[in-house]
């Protein structure tokens, strides 16, 4: 089972060093893939979604990992202090040391973006073998820059390049995001919407019509950079950012099925 108190991973080297909260769900069976599912940015893995998976994973048998990324969760950390390389480095640290042989990795809004960048540090390393496909779920990917800094207005840019940081209000938290000069320039490192994309594994992409974070263009353009490898676009056309009702839930559990 993986309820109860979260286990905790340490990554990186000091002064960098930080302890990652995690869960995990042994499976039934040896030698079925397992799931790992990564969060968006400011949700964890207790979260609706997450939680749901890792009741439906329980239900097949499956091993499942679940982490917050660190400033996030339980996770140490400010969120101040992350960018995408941060976080990239605790979901491969997490996944090879926490899971073993063939998973389907599970990400929703950042983590769908993270999802990808996992996907090709690995296949770079020649652990390719390791993901057997991806789930995205409203994938945010190359946010810092097509979705934040692109977007902006001119005094939160100003904010971000001379103050270090711009807040905004949050949909989804009392606290505001927040946005650093760390975060934008660092994500400028890990673009990939300017190439093709190739995942060596079956991609599922569920995108609701009225997202207001990820609009469905942007899934539209992730699929037109997926080149040699199979996927599919699932277009919900009442669903938001969240997709988290039963009925998501539900496309989601069937992609799952499909990859196992």
């Amino acid at each position: 089972m993986s309820d109860g108190q979260p286990q905790v991973f340490v990554v990186g080297e000091s002064p960098n060093q930080r302890r990652i909260a995690f869960r995990r769900r042994a499976p039934v069976h040896a030698g079925s893939p397992g799931v790992v599912w990564l969060s968006g940015y400011r949700s964890d893995m207790d979260s609706t979604k997450a939680t749901a998976l890792d009741a439906e994973a329980g239900r097949r048998g499956l091993g499942l990992l679940r982490f917050d990324y660190s400033g996030h969760g339980r996770s140490d950390g400010r969120l101040e202090d992350g960018t995408i390389s941060r976080w990239l480095e605790e979901v491969l640290a997490l996944v090879r040391a926490e899971t073993e042989g063939p998973q389907i990795v599970v990400g929703s809004s950042m983590g769908g973006y993270l999802a990808l960048l996992a996907g090709r540090a690995l296949n770079e390393a020649g652990e390719s073998e390791r993901v057997k496909g991806l789930i995205l779920i409203a994938p945010a990917v190359d946010f810092t820059e097509a979705l934040i800094w692109a977007k902006a207005p001119d005094e939160a840019r100003r904010a971000i390049m001379e103050k270090g940081e711009w807040r905004r209000p949050s949909a989804y938290s009392s606290e505001p995001d927040c946005f650093t000069r760390a975060l934008i320039e660092d994500g400028r490192k890990h673009l990939l919407l300017g190439g093709m994309i190739r995942t060596r594994a079956p991609t599922v992409v569920l995108q609701g019509m009225r997202d207001e974070d990820v609009p469905f263009s942007h899934a539209l353009a992730l699929m037109q950079r997926l080149g040699g490898d199979p996927a599919t676009l699932t277009l919900i056309k009442d669903g938001d950012h969240r997709l988290s009702r039963p009925q998501d839930l539900q496309l989601l559990f069937d992609a799952l099925g499909r990859m196992t």
